[in-house]
Parts: structure tokens; sequence; C-alpha cells
């Protein structure tokens, strides 16, 4: 079936939560459940891609390969309290990608950092510097100072040639159990779920591999023993592991991880616009066309400044409410979009500064206008 659904599920990111206790003892314990709501979609898919062709390796067999290339990640941060201010510590995992120390890890497990330190396969330990984090993506590099002995870099696979039923391996630290090994399938592909700071990360990948507190910003492994993910959020509302786990896909991670090596930033464009699909189908009951509507263009954006306008009303059909009102985005520099993830990649194709023309049809009428992008802000705009 091609048809997107749209579910809304509570989702939680994976880090876990160690708080120093008095007497020194670090007490191990699943972070309480987010109360964000994250919409996880399934995009249809128009461009798959044939499986690679390999021999499969056994779990035994990848975890052998893989296991020295996996860090436990400890970092310490300011923790406001009803007493005062007091350290926390928490806990993620991490890998290495090249023989000059550099680690992928998430953004939320080194966020408002203090100290970093990476634990190793032999059980050594070093400390850590920040070399840039992208809230957008979730993603983060962090750098070492170690031995070329210590380091054993992992290999970056295709994401883009997962197919559903591929067996993945998922390794980190769960609950400061490092070097612990999960395996699975890739349970879905092309999910959207929301990053720290609000915007979406697409294409992610869904898995039912054994994801819980603190293998955050680990490895998730195709049947070759390369990376095809960072594992970052899990699905429900009790904070454990339900089979329903998400992962950054490399695709996203090299492009991200390269610019943070080379620049220690990441600027995303910005249009400016909040987006919902509008369906060939039911185009013609919402006096529209197919398309991807604007539900909304946030004050001072590039949006704005090119007189876009947002949905003025709602009506429901067949049993979904939708937008009224509002602009419906046709084309992006020409190329025809039909859905909010299509809007974003086309965007997300250029740099903050760039011109586009964006396709669009108000009441009965087509037209483009041409917009300069802006570098996305920090967080979501309201």
């Amino acid at each position: 079936m091609n048809r997107s659904r749209i579910s809304v599920v509570a989702m939680v990111l994976v880090g876990t939560l160690a708080l120093g206790a008095g007497a020194g003892a670090v007490a191990y314990s699943v972070a309480q459940p987010s109360s964000t709501k994250t919409v996880v979609r399934q995009v249809p898919v128009e461009n798959s891609h044939p499986t690679a062709d390999s021999n499969d390796l056994t779990v035994g067999q990848i975890y052998k390969n893989t296991y020295r290339g996996v860090v436990e990640i400890t970092v310490t941060s300011p923790q406001l309290t009803p007493t005062g201010n007091q350290e926390a510590t928490a806990q993620g995992s991490g890998f290495v990608i090249d023989s000059d120390g550099h680690i992928v890890t998430n953004e939320h497990v080194v966020d408002k950092a203090q100290s970093v330190s990476v634990r190793f396969w032999n059980g050594s330990t070093y400390k850590a510097s920040v070399v840039g984090a992208d809230p957008s993506t979730d993603l983060a590099v962090i750098k070492v100072d170690a031995p070329s002995s210590v380091l054993h870099p992992l290999s970056l696979g295709d994401s883009n040639r997962l197919q559903v039923g591929d067996g993945v391996v998922a390794i980190g630290s769960p609950f400061g159990l490092e070097e612990t090994v999960t395996s699975g399938i890739v349970s879905a592909l092309h999910r959207q779920m929301q990053a720290p700071n609000k915007f979406t990360i697409n294409d992610s990948i869904q898995t039912d591999a054994a994801i819980n507190h603190g293998n955050s910003g680990g490895p998730l492994l195709n049947s070759s023993g390369e990376v095809v993910g960072v594992n970052s959020q899990i699905a429900g509302d009790t904070g454990a592991n339900v089979g329903i786990g998400f992962a950054i896909p490399s695709s996203t991670v090299k492009s991200i991880a390269d610019t943070l090596i080379s620049s220690g930033q990441v600027e995303h464009a910005y249009l400016g616009v909040s987006v919902q699909e509008v369906p060939a189908s039911v185009a013609g009951q919402l006096n529209a066309v197919g398309g991807v509507e604007i539900t909304k263009v946030v004050s001072g954006t590039p949006a704005e400044k090119a007189n876009l306008i947002g949905a003025t009303g709602q009506k429901t059909v067949e049993g979904q409410q939708y937008a009224t009102g509002g602009d419906v985005i046709t084309a992006i520099d020409g190329h025809k979009v039909t859905t909010s993830e299509g809007v974003q990649q086309a965007i997300d194709a250029h740099q903050p500064g760039d011109s586009v023309s964006i396709t669009y049809w108000r009441a009965g009428d087509t037209k483009t206008v041409s917009v300069t992008l802006a570098t996305r802000p920090a967080q979501v705009q309201q």
C-alpha cells in the first residue's frame, strides 16, 4: 500500500541518566518518558534500492568485527535542583569513525556537557572534546587523543540500500552495560522523527533490535558489519524498549559528520513554513489542488518576505482534518513535490543564501516566486 499514514506516538531519547549519589555510587535509571509527542510518518517509497550483494555475517561475527570501534561516553553537566546547582552525569554510546580519534554520537548525549570521557573496548578511558554538534539531526562529533592501537574505526554503509526485513545489529551501553549487542530487523524505512530542537529528521530507520537508555549514539549495523544508522529514540510510554526503535540513517550521518569535523558546525537552509500534504483524491473537496499546503508562515522568515500565505481554516474530509485557505506548493525549482518530506528535502539540498523558485497554487491561479533561503534557527519557531 503506497498511501501515507500518520500516527502520533510518545518518543523518548535514549540517553541513560545516572545521577551521582553522595557516597560516590552511580545509580542507573530510566529517564522518565518525554511528554513531547512526535509525528512518525510512513513516507511512500518512490525510489527503492536493491539490497547490497554480500555474504551475511552472523551476529557473533558482526560483534567480533566491530565491538572495538564502539565506545561508552560519560558526560557531566550542570543540573538545577531545589537545593541549588549540582553536577549530573549522563551516559550514552558512540563509535569511532577515523584514525584521528573522531567519534560519532547523538547531540542529546553531549548537550550542555562540561566534561566528556570515553571508555574503549579494552577498558582505557580518555578525555574527549566536542568538535561540533547539530541539534537538527541529533548528531555530534567528539574527539579523543588516543593511540592508534585503541582506535578501530567502523565503516559507514549505505542506508539507502536497506530494505524492510534486512537483519541489523545494535551495539552500545544500555544502562551502562558496555558492549551489549542486540539484533533484529529493519521494521520500516523512511520514517520521520523529531530532533531535540523540534525539527524533522527524514528517512529514519525503524528497527525491533532492542534499544534502551544508554544506546543513544551507538551504531546500527547491517549484515556486513557496516554502520547504517545511529540509534537515537524509542517509542513507548514507559521509557523501556518495546521493540520500536529509531536510528538516524548513515546517509545523513556521513554528510553531517564530515561538515562538523571540517567546520565545527552545520548550517541548514530555512524557508519558514509548516505544511500539510493535500492528496489529489481530496483536493477538490478542499477547493484546492494536490500538493503540499502551507498551514503556517513563520513571521520574519523568507516565506513571509515572499508573501506566501498560510491556512485560514480547517475542514474534515474522509475522517481526516485538513487545513484550508493556504497556498499549495506544487513544485520547487521546477520539480514537482507532493509530500512534506519532498519539500524539506528540496530545501535541505540548498545552502542558506541560495535562491529557490517556489511554484504554488492560490485561489485558482498558479504562481511562481523566487525566495532567498535563510539559516535555520536553533529551535522551531512558533
